[in-house]
């Protein structure tokens, strides 16, 4: 199939200085337009052997200088960021024909960050985390269900937060915004950190 990108162009004139005031500008076109979870990205890691591995996971929030997602701190990507922080995020919103493409290193946030988070979450959320260990092998869609019945009378009230549990904060060292061209010219424009400044650069198609 085919595709024509006509959804518009993206120049040097037009970005903001700071690459996370541009990202909030089109995240808040994604939200505008209806596109499903806007703050989906795919996080890409590596584990020891060198495999990498990718994931879709929800951004939490960008917060001084980074992007904040959550999970089970045994899952395959918390151990692959524990043995190679530098990771990778993709957020494709294919509809608008845009893309961001952020390289950096991932690491924890506080635990009172993580806690704060963890409460605002639904309690049928905090449920499924404890019930979950996520990334292991299960018998049976049952032994899932059981584990939550479980989580769930152990707990009547609040739901406390895991020790196996954490936010992680990435800090970008490009971050990469990708807007579909005619003829396939499309426009990439990377800010990449240089000491305390960013630099745009164009890159080719």
């Amino acid at each position: 199939m085919r595709r024509r990108y006509t959804a518009g162009r993206l120049l040097e004139r037009d970005l903001a200085p700071d690459p996370f005031d541009e990202f909030r500008a089109w995240l808040h076109d994604a939200v505008t337009m209806g596109i499903t979870e806007p703050n989906a990205m795919v996080l890409g890691t590596t584990g020891p052997d060198g495999q990498p591995s990718s994931r879709s996971v929800l951004l939490k929030g960008i917060d001084d200088g980074a992007f904040v997602f959550f999970t089970n701190t045994g899952s395959r990507k918390a151990k692959e960021i524990a043995g190679n922080p530098r990771v990778s995020l993709c957020f494709p919103w294919i509809a608008m024909e845009r893309q961001v493409l952020v390289c950096g290193s991932a690491s924890t946030v506080s635990r009172a960050a993580t806690l704060a988070y963890w409460r605002s979450r639904p309690r049928e959320s905090q449920i499924g985390a404890w019930a979950s260990r996520q990334s292991s092998v299960i018998a049976t869609r049952e032994e899932l269900e059981a584990a939550a019945a479980e989580i769930a009378e152990r707990y009547p009230d609040e739901v406390p937060l895991p020790d196996f549990w954490s936010g992680y904060r990435v800090v970008p060292e490009t971050v990469e915004f990708w807007q579909g061209g005619i003829a396939r010219l499309h426009d990439r424009l990377r800010y990449r950190r240089d000491g305390e400044k960013w630099v745009v650069e164009r890159l080719a198609p």
